[in-house]
């Protein structure tokens, strides 16, 4: 493990015309197929480390579980490189006894891209998932300057993307600002769901009182992901999606958007934010 970046050369074009090669550290992205039972469920690209973290928030945000208690154990298989070394890049998990195994419409076509989750969808119709964790009744309320301070608080715990400027991070606070957990990926919504994935290995799901803060922008499937855990809020740095927007209105969630300096949107869920 601990393949989060890689060194390649580059050649550096500076301002004044003149060239200069240099190293350049850029962040690992590889694919990690989950399997169920054996039989491969989906391949995403990922930045590698808490893969098991990510299979758990995975199987939450897909409806497949909803507690710690119903996976059983999580393992690398099968995959090895030209010189017989583990990869670590297929993880099998067994459910507990009695949880009933991912439905077909959860497996993703071929693979998700560390950009886009929901594109990879065998069906939009398996987007539409109940939650056994709905936040419309969480007491939440979030402090306006507080709120105002978690991307700053976030970005402190972005190790990696000082190094390389190329990952995504979530992290879920509490309601005095306090950061549970912390996560770097490639792609946004590995990020979130290893944030949920270690919340629900600790027993902490639902997520009732936290608000799940992002770097990039809201889309529907963070939005999703947070309503499934029993996200009461979510926050991000960047502009949400029309669906985004509506799954959370509907869902009772507060979605804010632009949340950068002094300034954000609340686009759902206002009476949360104490101003």
């Amino acid at each position: 493990m601990g393949r989060l970046t890689v060194r390649r050369p580059v050649l550096r074009l500076n301002p004044d015309g003149s060239t200069r090669s240099r190293p350049d550290t850029l962040v690992a992205e590889e694919p990690l197929e989950i399997r169920v039972a054996g039989r491969p469920l989906t391949v995403t690209m990922r930045t590698p480390g808490h893969d098991v973290e990510l299979a758990h928030g995975f199987l939450l945000t897909e409806g497949v579980i909803g507690g710690r208690a119903d996976l059983a154990s999580a393992r690398y298989c099968d995959s090895v490189d030209e010189q017989g070394r583990n990869t670590y890049n297929v993880l099998d998990v067994d459910l507990a006894a009695g949880v009933e195994p991912p439905d077909v419409s959860v497996e993703r076509n071929f693979y998700t891209t560390s950009s886009c989750g929901v594109c990879g969808k065998a069906s939009l119709d398996a987007v539409k998932l109940k939650t056994r964790h709905s936040p419309a009744a969480d007491p939440l309320r979030l402090d306006r300057t507080l709120l105002l301070e978690l991307p700053d608080r976030l970005r402190e715990r972005q190790k990696v993307f000082g190094s390389t400027g190329g990952l995504h991070a979530a992290g879920l606070f509490d309601a005095a600002g306090e950061l549970l957990v912390a996560r770097e990926d490639v792609g946004r919504h590995n990020a979130v769901d290893k944030v949920l994935g270690r919340m629900l290995m600790d027993g902490r799901i639902p997520a009732a009182g936290t608000v799940l803060m992002v770097s990039g922008r809201a889309s529907f499937e963070l939005v999703q992901k947070a309503v499934m855990a029993g996200v009461p809020a979510l926050a991000a740095v960047s502009a949400p999606s029309s669906l985004a927007v509506e799954l959370a209105e509907e869902a009772g969630m507060t979605l804010v958007g632009f949340l950068r300096g002094a300034t954000g949107n609340v686009y759902t869920g206002a009476e949360r934010i104490v101003v």
